[in-house]
């Protein structure tokens, strides 16, 4: 457990921030590992039909991460003022609440999975191997949902390692049962669907037994389990904007999609190796973002907004310091990375891969900029603020994926992204610069 509240600030953001940011690393190769064996093992084809499942199997997995990440926020501002109690009830009424909306979420998933394919205009050819992929994934989502509720619980008390180990092993599980089941048994859509839900399950069962013969604050015994009524309204509030923003984010993904789809194969099979590489970069910006979050939620809670400022400050110059770094990399080898999803006799899909990396690699301190200030609005409780701008990126960034698409071919979701960007800095930045002004107020006020 890590108390945010005292001690040096940059020692607890990066110690906080890497095990986040390996386990972001982890989570990311379940879809990766996936992308890369059945491209590799099972052609284009299969390498195109989970690029179309991914951003749809995401929309779901991350409205569960959002309901978490918004009750983590609360969590957070118990553990700092030390209420223990509360801190329990928080949980069990996030268990809840998340319970509930996982299962309604997974059975109307798995039942009207065609219709769904059908309305974001999957070529009708790759429509039965996506649907095997995802009725599969969709049974497992609650396994997902309990694994990422007790993460947050752990990260709200400054725990950022212990669930990083739980991914790491079943991401390495995943790996293993992906390339026995695709490469070996030649099972394909089927194949990576198992290994990806085995995986979460296991994950799922290591950090609840953890919690339960480690953590004894954050386990709940039976007589504990309650559903508060004053925080279920404060839960809500808080996690369907933190759902409904990566919700938001991911629905435009699978509208950039709808964009890309009648482009043909190469350009899915390009489109969804070039942002599975895209993720990879922007994860731990939004780690180090979520870091920002918690250090200043705690503190807030510890009525100390002189260290929230510190802390965020501090954690912004992390997100600059790693984007930089991995753009200047990127550029450097976006063929070999691109060789991780296509074959050397994909010569289309390789030239197009390498011309959207270069693309996207000299945007990337856009999205460092826009997490580190959405880390603020969280930590600071003003959650609206990000699911506006979010919602004002994605706007723009559809509407010119279907322009730019039309002109430019595959790179034209690049420039899309571009205006999204812009689009969502317009709107954050002024409310920013108010809100850092009163707290710097209030922290003035505090400090005399």
């Amino acid at each position: 457990m890590k108390d945010f509240t005292v001690g040096k600030t940059y020692p607890q953001l990066i110690n906080y921030a890497i095990p986040l940011i390996l386990g972001n690393f982890f989570q990311l190769t379940y879809n990766a590992v996936d992308s890369i064996i059945l491209g590799r093992f099972a052609g284009k084809e299969c390498l195109a039909a989970v690029g179309i499942a991914n951003p749809v199997m995401n929309i779901m997995i991350f409205l569960i991460v959002g309901i978490c990440l918004g009750a983590s926020i609360i969590m957070s501002e118990f553990y700092g003022a030390k209420d223990e109690k509360k801190l329990k009830n928080e949980i069990s009424t996030t268990i809840a609440i998340g319970f509930c909306f996982t299962l309604v979420v997974s059975v109307v998933c798995f039942i009207f999975v065609k219709q769904l394919l059908r309305a974001i205009r999957c070529p009708e050819d790759l429509i039965e191997h996506t649907a095997n992929y995802l009725r599969v994934v969709f049974a497992g989502l609650i396994f997902t949902f309990f694994y990422n509720v007790y993460a947050s619980a752990l990260r709200a008390a400054g725990d950022s390692t212990s669930p990083i180990i739980c991914v790491a092993i079943s991401a390495v599980l995943n790996g293993i049962l992906d390339y026995f089941l695709v490469a070996v048994c030649g099972l394909e859509m089927h194949g990576a669907a198992f290994a990806t839900v085995a995986s979460q399950l296991i994950s799922c069962i290591l950090i609840i037994v953890y919690v339960y013969k480690k953590v004894p604050l954050l386990a709940l015994k039976p007589r504990e389990f309650k559903v508060e009524r004053s925080l279920i309204l404060r839960t809500v509030n808080y996690s369907w904007a933190t759902a409904l923003q990566q919700c938001v984010l991911y629905v435009g993904k699978l509208l950039v999609q709808c964009a890309v789809n009648p482009l043909g194969v190469d350009a899915i099979a390009t489109f969804n190796a070039g942002t599975k590489i895209d993720d990879f970069c922007y994860q731990p910006t939004q780690s180090i973002g979520h870091t920002i979050t918690t250090f200043m939620a705690q503190n807030r809670g510890a009525k100390k907004p002189a260290r929230q400022r510190e802390g965020f400050l501090k954690g912004f110059s992390l997100e600059w310091i790693y984007i930089i770094v991995t753009s200047i990399l990127v550029i450097l080898f976006r063929k070999q990375l691109i060789l991780l999803f296509a074959g050397q006799n994909e010569s289309e899909v390789l030239r197009l891969g390498e011309k959207y990396l270069f693309v996207m690699a000299c945007l990337y301190f856009l999205p460092a900029t826009t997490n580190g200030i959405q880390a603020f609005f969280r930590g600071t409780g003003d959650i609206k603020i990000t699911v506006i701008s979010t919602t004002s990126q994605i706007i723009f960034r559809v509407i010119f994926s279907f322009i730019f698409c039309k002109m430019f071919g595959i790179i034209g979701t690049a420039y899309a992204c571009l205006a999204g960007w812009i689009a969502m800095l317009a709107v954050e930045l002024p409310i920013f610069f108010f809100a850092w002004k009163n707290l710097k107020k209030e922290s003035q006020g505090v400090s005399q």
